[in-house]
């Protein structure tokens, strides 16, 4: 390694720096000690320079309190009221007809519109009625033949009394009278029953309505052949009032058989367990109908039962078919307790709200559990956690990173006067 040669001016100011700093140390010692070196002094001069610093922060020193925040204050809301559960149905008429003729023979007329409502009786389709129309006046001819018949041998058998008294005839003759008159009597029979047969079978070329309701398109139109009991003619379903069935899963059944038992069962004014239904297209569950019945047995495969619910349909906007959902009341009346749903916090493990404890100064924000139920109109009930004297911080939640920091509570019903005014 070679060494560089130090400038003699750098070496002459080194040494005159180096005076300086042995005087200075001479004069603040009573004693001579050895020079100072610059380097060695250094990191002292830093550490006080740190030390002398405010923290950071500025005013808040490490010893004081956090700020205090502003949140706004609600009391947990008491209400009487039902729990409800919804499920999902299906809109099915009370009564629906696959129309079907009760004789063979060809369309001769159609007399309805397709989607109409008709009424029971309304006549809807025609089929050729002269086949039937001939059978009938054949059949009212054998009637007129056998009573004519009949007449005759009645008078024959009213004879006999007369001429077996007089011995004008013998008693097998009489017997023969008498079979003849009971043969005529039944031969005339039999013409009457065939023809009250074809009376029906004339009735039955013209079609008509079963039942009141709406009635779909004519599937067999004019100058087709029907059959007897097999071509479908037409469909009519009934449109007020209708059925909803649901399936009620198997938890849900046990409550309400509890709530039948211990007769805390919600009933409407006729005693009847109320039922609401909704549309896909319509909020709330403004439709009020009743359950009907359950069937008799849990489907094993899916754990549920059947529910028949109807519903008035005055309107007819509960068209067969539509889907919808239904609520049923899974409790009677109580006490619940509910806060805004807004207000309802979760960590971890648990859903939580903050409270305030207004013993201390300033207050503080306290952590409360709780154990929540369904939300019914933007509020939340509330099991357990809370009473009916509690207050809940229901704005300012976010402005608090835990609990116990030091909150400045304003009552719910102030602050909304406050911003009004703004």
């Amino acid at each position: 390694m070679r060494w560089k040669r130090v400038p003699a001016a750098f070496s002459a100011s080194k040494k005159k720096n180096d005076l300086n700093l042995t005087n200075w140390s001479t004069l603040h010692t009573s004693k001579p000690t050895r020079p100072v070196k610059p380097q060695t002094l250094l990191p002292v001069v830093l550490l006080l320079a740190a030390c002398s610093k405010p923290p950071a922060g500025g005013d808040h020193g490490g010893g004081q309190s956090p700020p205090t925040t502003s949140v706004t204050l609600a009391p947990v809301e008491q209400r009487e009221l039902v729990e409800w559960e919804e499920f999902t149905g299906r809109v099915e008429a009370v009564e629906a007809v696959d129309l079907k003729p009760r004789v063979s023979g060809y369309i001769t007329k159609v007399h309805f519109q397709a989607g109409a409502l008709v009424k029971k009786g309304d006549v809807l389709f025609t089929i050729d009625q002269r086949p039937f129309e001939t059978k009938l006046r054949s059949a009212k001819a054998e009637v007129a033949r056998a009573e004519a018949n009949a007449q005759a041998m009645k008078r024959e058998f009213d004879r006999v009394s007369a001429l077996l008294a007089a011995k004008a005839i013998a008693p097998e003759q009489a017997e023969t009278r008498e079979n003849m008159f009971k043969q005529g009597q039944a031969a005339l029979e039999a013409a009457k029953a065939a023809q009250h047969s074809a009376e029906i079978e004339f009735e039955h070329s013209t079609v008509k309505a079963p039942i009141s309701g709406r009635i779909s398109r004519a599937i067999t139109t004019t100058g087709n052949y029907v059959t007897a009991g097999t071509t479908l003619l037409t469909t009519i379903v009934t449109v007020d009032p209708v059925y909803v069935y649901a399936d009620i899963d198997e938890n849900s059944l046990l409550k309400l058989q509890a709530l039948q038992r211990e007769k805390k069962m919600f009933t409407d004014a006729e005693g009847r367990m109320p039922v609401e239904l909704q549309l896909s297209n319509e909020k709330n569950f403004p439709h009020k109908g009743h359950v009907e019945s359950f069937d008799n047995r849990l489907d094993a495969g899916t754990g549920s039962m059947v529910l028949r619910a109807e519903f008035p349909n005055t309107d007819g906007s509960l068209t067969p078919g539509l889907f919808a959902r239904i609520r049923l009341p899974m409790t009677g009346k109580y006490k619940a307790l509910l806060v805004d749903e807004k207000s309802i916090l979760t960590d971890q493990a648990n859903k939580y709200v903050l409270g305030v404890d207004e013993a201390k100064t300033p207050a503080v924000s306290v952590y409360k559990a709780v154990v929540i139920g369904p939300a019914i109109d933007g509020r939340r009930i509330i099991r357990s956690g809370l009473s009916a004297s509690d207050k809940i911080i229901i704005n300012g939640q976010a402005r608090l990173p835990q609990p116990g920091m030091p909150v400045a509570p304003v009552e719910a019903t102030a602050a909304s006067k406050e911003t009004a005014s703004k």
